[in-house]
């Protein structure tokens, strides 16, 4: 790695090694984890305006996008779904975004300008649920004291 030599003017004996960066701040040889994070970010709020305003489908319920993670080369992403309602209906609304997944894709291919659009995968999130469950437990245990 090539890196430029600094002397510190605060001691003359010291002797920084910097290292060459590219534009952006990466290292060579580095990924710049900066750009998927902002593309999850964009994709997350597109794909909530889109199930808001966009997608009819009578077995979607109550969603919500909770997260968005995109591959380091922006081909695919994993979107994090909480569902409210019953287990059938969270079933149902994970299946209504599964068999809209195509137009979700081209709908966000229109929207932002990228030179793929990610591939979508749905996953359910249960983070909301097991905050739920501990906080049951938390109120539990201090009634019992």
């Amino acid at each position: 790695m090539e890196s430029a030599c600094l002397i510190s003017t605060h001691s003359p004996f010291t002797i920084y090694h910097l290292p060459f960066t590219r534009k952006g701040g990466a290292l060579p040889g580095k990924s710049n984890n900066r750009r998927p994070t902002q593309v999850g970010e964009a994709i997350q709020r597109e794909l909530s305006d889109l199930l808001l305003r966009g997608l009819k489908d009578p077995r979607l319920g109550f969603v919500t996008i909770m997260g968005v993670e995109v591959s380091p080369d922006l081909k695919h992403a994993r979107v994090f779904i909480s569902a409210l309602g019953s287990d059938e209906e969270q079933q149902a609304s994970m299946t209504a975004l599964i068999s809209a997944r195509g137009w979700l894709r081209h709908e966000l291919g229109q929207r932002m300008d990228l030179r793929y659009t990610p591939e979508l995968q749905f996953r359910t999130d249960s983070t909301t649920a097991t905050a739920d469950r501990i906080n049951r437990l938390l109120q539990e245990t201090r009634t019992e004291d």
